[in-house]
């Protein structure tokens, strides 16, 4: 290609005589239709101008394929890993027949070098690219992490929404029978003390649903069943085996049973039972209805103060609160780790951005979570370090290997696998601890010992310190 040619790019519209040589360095390339030119996660060898074609960008997040940018001709491309020497973060495909120059990693430095004009518009354009998607990564991590949430809570949700759904329907059924039941007894015209008995054993089993029970090893239990089943037959009971397996759930046998059929007459035996095995499901099912209710309140109250949501931004935050929402969001990914907490209850509530610190704690954790792997161990402490609030997380993956610790802090970097990390965790959360709140985070790693460190001053300034 011709000097007169390449001098009407706009990369070499600026150079010099005295920079001409610069024109001289680059390969003339053609690439078919197609031809995936640059691999996310491969070396960066070679720096690209287009003469002619086009080049799709794009990038893989979760899985997903997204379309980033086309580059047309007079564009360039591939300077951002060379200079921060880092792999390709995107893929680059042929769209068309293309015609481009291609620099060598040692023809580009040379140009970087010995041509200032070309160098300031690479630098240029380069710092208006990352920009642009370090604002479009964080939005994506952003999604993905919701995404990730949104999954994770779902999945957490379904569990008590069944659970809830299946004692609604068999309290239905086991209601359904309770009037006729009831309408047997009120015809054997039980007398005062009969009633009053009926009444006793009611209450009876309304304590006995509220303790705590000690469940029976199934050897235990299985042999109890026996027991009060043959009991039930000996008394003309149907359903022997059924009513056997309510009464020992609730740890009502054979002596309980001799107690109650002291109170009343035998030909009324089987209706009071039955009564009594009605009240003792019907307690079980609405306990189980509470119970999942329960759960799906708490998850939603998390999702909640995680989000500080309808809160002024800068605000009164308890670390320990945050530290457990974030931990509930994370309980889907976090369930077959052991995850220890170690807590001083004394620190006082911090002025700071509350939806933000919980980013830093869901990177952290994240990242704890993943370098443990399956069945690995997490633990989480706070301390108060005169006036700072320490929070540590630490995990027994396999540490962080020497030589990438000093780069863990930069943008783009990861060690994860292509489509797994933007590689802006790290630092998004040392610029919100850092830039947003005045802090310091840092790190010690050692084969099954790595411990992140993240310390916060008690109040920001032009804020008094929170009384204890």
């Amino acid at each position: 290609m011709k000097a007169a040619e390449l001098r009407t790019l706009p990369l070499f519209a600026g150079l010099t005589e005295a920079e001409s040589n610069c024109l001289e360095h680059g390969e003339e390339i053609q690439v078919p239709a197609g031809e995936l030119l640059i691999r996310e996660g491969s070396p960066a060898e070679y720096f690209y101008v287009i003469l002619e074609g086009e080049i799709r960008v794009t990038k893989l997040y979760g899985g997903q394929e997204i379309m980033m940018t086309t580059h047309t001709p007079g564009k360039f491309f591939g300077e951002v890993p060379l200079l921060l020497n880092i792999p390709h973060m995107v893929d680059g495909k042929a769209r068309k027949p293309s015609r481009l120059l291609r620099y060598s990693r040692e023809a580009f430095w040379s140009m970087m070098r010995g041509c200032p004009s070309v160098a300031t518009e690479i630098l240029r354009t380069m710092a208006t690219r990352l920009r642009a998607l370090e604002g479009f990564s964080q939005q994506r991590e952003k999604l993905v992490s919701l995404g990730t949430m949104a999954a994770g809570l779902a999945h957490e949700l379904n569990n008590p929404a069944s659970a809830a759904r299946r004692a609604a329907a068999d309290l239905r059924v086991a209601a359904a029978g309770f009037p006729s039941l009831a309408c047997r007894l009120n015809k054997r015209q039980l007398s005062q003390r009969q009633s009053d008995a009926l009444i006793q054993i009611q209450q009876d089993i309304a304590a006995r649903s509220a303790r705590q029970s000690v469940a029976l090893d199934p050897v235990a239990r299985s042999d109890q069943e026996e027991q009060v089943a043959a009991w039930l037959n000996r008394h003309g009971v149907s359903d022997s085996w059924d009513l056997a397996g309510t009464f020992v759930g609730t740890l009502l046998d054979q002596t309980w049973l001799e107690h109650v059929a002291g109170q009343f007459p035998a030909d009324a035996m089987a209706d009071v039972l039955k009564w009594v095995a009605g009240t003792l499901t019907i307690e079980d099912l609405v306990r189980q209805v509470d119970q999942s209710t329960t759960r799906i309140s708490d998850l939603v109250n998390a999702v909640k103060s995680y989000s500080y949501e309808g809160r002024a931004p800068l605000q009164a935050v308890d670390i320990h609160e945050g530290l457990e929402s974030t931990l509930t969001i994370l309980s889907h990914k976090l369930k077959h780790l052991t995850v220890s907490k170690e807590y001083d209850k004394t620190i006082p509530v911090i002025h700071a951005y509350g939806n933000e610190l919980n980013q830093v704690w869901t990177n952290l954790i994240d990242n704890a979570s993943d370098a443990a792997g399956p069945s690995g161990h997490i633990w989480i402490r706070t301390r108060r370090e005169d006036n700072m609030v320490v929070v540590e997380i630490q995990d027994n993956g396999p540490g962080i290997a020497e030589e990438i610790r000093p780069r863990l802090f930069e943008p783009f970097f990861t060690t994860k696998g292509v489509g797994k990390g933007t590689g802006l965790g790290l630092i998004i959360s040392y610029r919100i601890i850092s830039d947003r709140h005045s802090g310091e985070i840092e790190f010690e790693s050692k084969p099954g010992d790595t411990r992140f460190f993240v310390r916060l001053p008690l109040a920001q300034p032009g804020t008094p310190i929170a009384s204890e």
